[in-house]
């Protein structure tokens, strides 16, 4: 299976192409940025194309992150899959952010829990905790910092994510430390690749995953408020 992997969700802009059959990446880039992912997101998968060699009829699935993350970002990447899905007349599906923060540290077997953090600013972070095996310990959500650092209960985890540090910075006392924090400014595109290869896309859209309504409202939404 050839995949093409989109993610502008948090602060980089990347994509991949992965061959499933060889376990390997026809090829992969990824720029670390907070802004411009609409002005850098298509010249960027050209490049990747390019690279691997292949056109995008030759494409098995597209996958994007979905987010928690960036709504901007979120819209810039899904609806790039989305087009591109079309055109070439391929599924799209969607992975999380959370899910690609943890996959690395589940993959290699660690002992741990593993406790993925993303800044939702506002003292708040979008949270999930996973079990050594990947079972889901605390859905995803968004929460303040006081309630995610609760995920103490289930051991000391390896905390992932953009607000890793955050979290470690506020651990209870009467806790162990964390194992492990690894502080990560946007997931590793290759996982999200190997997650979107693995994904049902009757189970994971390619629909933006928010766990909060946008800051920003548009004028439809404004005047229905009114």
């Amino acid at each position: 299976m050839l995949v093409l992997t989109i993610d502008t969700a948090l602060e980089a802009c990347a994509a991949a192409v992965l061959d499933t059959e060889t376990q390997e990446f026809l090829a992969r880039e990824s720029l670390l940025m907070k802004r411009g992912h609409a002005e850098a997101l298509m010249p960027l998968i050209a490049e990747v194309m390019k690279k691997a060699g292949i056109g995008y009829a030759a494409l098995d699935r597209i996958a994007a992150t979905v987010g928690p993350g960036s709504f901007t970002g979120l819209r810039v990447g899904i609806s790039a899959a989305r087009g591109l899905g079309l055109a070439a007349g391929r599924p799209v599906v969607g992975v999380t952010t959370l899910a690609a923060f943890a996959a690395p540290v589940i993959d290699s077997q660690h002992e741990s829990p593993v406790l993925a953090a993303i800044d939702a600013r506002h003292d708040h972070v979008y949270a999930q905790a996973f079990s050594a095996e990947g079972e889901t310990l605390i859905k995803p959500a968004i929460m303040p910092v006081a309630d995610a650092v609760r995920a103490a209960r289930f051991g000391p985890p390896h905390i992932v994510g953009n607000a890793a540090s955050l979290l470690a910075e506020r651990w209870p006392e009467q806790f162990e430390p964390p194992a492990a924090v690894h502080q990560q400014a946007a997931p590793d595109i290759a996982w999200v690749a190997w997650l979107g290869a693995n994904a049902d896309p009757a189970e994971a859209p390619p629909r933006p995953y928010y766990l909060r309504a946008p800051d920003a409202k548009t004028k439809a939404e404004l005047a229905q408020r009114q």
